[in-house]
């Protein structure tokens, strides 16, 4: 598993790149309600979300822009975990 650091924190590098790929190039720049799944799907493929990936999905949520209702579902989502 591959890790970023950014501003001396540890994330993971899979769930940044995905987040990337789904706010640039065509599209609104948001991250969807389809996307948000993505990004919990590829957090929870081992046997638990680990702190790191908890960390990232964070990081995920403070710094990308999600469509209201995507916004929603992650909020929830994470919750959950």
């Amino acid at each position: 598993m591959a890790y970023l650091t950014i501003d001396g924190n540890k994330y993971e590098k899979e769930l940044i790149d995905l987040a990337n790929k789904h706010t640039t190039g065509k599209g609104e720049g948001k991250l969807s309600k389809d996307e948000v799944e993505e990004l919990f799907k590829s957090a929870q493929d081992g046997p638990g979300v680990t702190d790191t990936e908890r960390a990232t999905l964070e990081y995920i949520r403070k710094n990308y822009e999600f469509t209201d209702a995507a916004g929603v579902l992650f909020d929830s989502k994470f919750a959950s975990l």
